[in-house]
C-alpha cells in the first residue's frame, strides 16, 4: 500500500509537533534524541514523496490565484 504525499506531510507535521511538545515537557533526553533522528528521516522521506508525486493539474500560470481571479480583457 502506497502512502500519498499529503499523508506524509500530515504524519510528519504531527510527529514533529508532538516531539516539540515532548521536549517542552522535559521528556527524557534519549526519547527526544531518538524521536529527533526519526523525525529527520521522516522529513527526508516526506520531501522525496512530494517531489516524486505524480500530481497532475490543468491549471497554468495564466490562471493566477483561485481566490482572486484575474479578469481577462
Amino acid at each position: 500500500m502506497k502512502i500519498s504525499a499529503m499523508a506524509w506531510v500530515v504524519f510528519t507535521t504531527f510527529f514533529l509537533i508532538a516531539l516539540t511538545i515532548g521536549a517542552a515537557m522535559d521528556l527524557a533526553f534519549h526519547w527526544i534524541f531518538y524521536a529527533t533522528v526519526l523525525g529527520q528521516g521522516m522529513v527526508v522521506m516526506m520531501v522525496y514523496q512530494v517531489l516524486t508525486d505524480t500530481y497532475q493539474t490543468s491549471r497554468t500560470f495564466e490562471d493566477f490565484y483561485e481566490d482572486r481571479p484575474i479578469t481577462r480583457q
